[in-house]
């Protein structure tokens, strides 16, 4: 009787496994078929996009012959000065002090030169004597001339008005010969600099109109000068084009627009754009099923926009992706 007790609630429990072992799982309902379209085919731009900035047509880097420490910088960036105004004091106590013994030796050699000036009008000296005297007077002007000039070189001042654009250097630093201190950009007459590959530099001539985007408005411009040699190692052309009116910030970035000029890259149009929080990619149609993609994308060109990494050439994006999830199967259509 007890053995039967035992074995009865055993049978029971295997029982039991064994119908749950026979259980199927339960399955997530299949998503629904969506018909898509396909966004173009990733082509050209009606004109390609290069990268210039706005600058002054008159502009200068100015420096010092001097060796010195800067005493004191008068500007700041941003700073509009008038032509001649002082920017940067470098020190000048020594040139100070050799101006003083300079004039000293000036006003003796002089002294000395009338001195023998009147013993010659009264027969008292020699010509050799009155020649030696204007020889060591013209020496020591020269000499005082050039302290003079090189305490103008410790006096950085303004060679036209404009704006200050850059400061190098704070008090107290050392300047040596040639050293830059302030970068200075006239007012008035503007146009873009940049540079371009060797395949767009054929898209470029002197006199090309074009048209370029800054800081959120529009403008025109005319191309000025185009290096023909390019850089032997960039492989890139410099080029400048004078900007035709309007009223704009030196040192603004700009984007010119050059008929001829192909999109480098890869593009999508915006419909085709989906965002999850910071994310933002596209849908690719891949094996009958919708992939998501994230993108790294560049700045919109009008509907279109760059993608910088993410996609490949002659992959099918879906065009209005709508609610489309990521692994749904897909129908195209036309």
């Amino acid at each position: 009787m007890n053995r039967t007790l035992l074995i009865l609630p055993l049978t029971a429990v295997l029982a039991g496994l064994a119908c749950g072992k026979h259980e199927a799982p339960a399955q997530a309902p299949a998503l629904p078929t969506a018909r898509v379209k396909l966004a173009a085919p990733a082509g050209t731009l009606d004109g390609g996009w290069i990268a210039a900035t706005l600058t002054s047509t008159r502009k200068a880097t100015l420096s010092t012959r001097m060796a010195a420490s800067i005493r004191r910088v008068h500007v700041t960036e941003g700073q509009q000065v008038a032509e001649g105004a002082l920017l940067v004091s470098l020190a000048d106590e020594d040139l100070q002090g050799g101006l003083k013994a300079a004039q000293a030796a000036v006003d003796a050699a002089s002294a000395h030169h009338r001195r023998i000036q009147n013993l010659a009008r009264q027969n008292a000296s020699t010509p050799s004597e009155l020649e030696m005297a204007a020889t060591q007077l013209a020496q020591a002007q020269a000499a005082l001339a050039g302290v003079k000039a090189n305490l103008a070189y410790t006096q950085i001042r303004a060679p036209f008005a404009g704006v200050v654009q850059r400061r190098y250097a704070d008090e107290g630093a050392f300047a040596g010969p040639g050293m830059p201190l302030v970068d200075l950009e006239g007012q008035g007459a503007l146009e873009l600099e940049g540079t371009v590959s060797e395949q767009e530099a054929k898209s470029l001539r002197r006199g090309l109109k074009v048209s370029f985007e800054a800081e959120g408005a529009k403008g025109s411009a005319e191309i000025s000068a185009l290096s023909t040699g390019g850089d032997p190692v960039s492989h890139r052309a410099a080029f400048r084009a004078r900007v035709l009116g309007g009223a704009w910030r030196t040192g603004a970035f700009a984007r010119i627009q050059v008929p001829g000029i192909k999109a480098e890259g890869l593009t999508v149009p915006r419909t085709a754009l989906v965002t999850r929080g910071e994310l933002t990619g596209v849908f690719v149609a891949r094996d009958g099923k919708a992939e998501l993609r994230w993108l790294s994308l560049g700045d919109a060109r009008g509907e279109v926009v760059p993608v910088r990494a993410g996609l490949t050439a002659g992959e099918q994006v879906i065009d209005t992706p709508g609610a489309l999830t990521d692994g749904q199967p897909i129908e195209v259509v036309k």
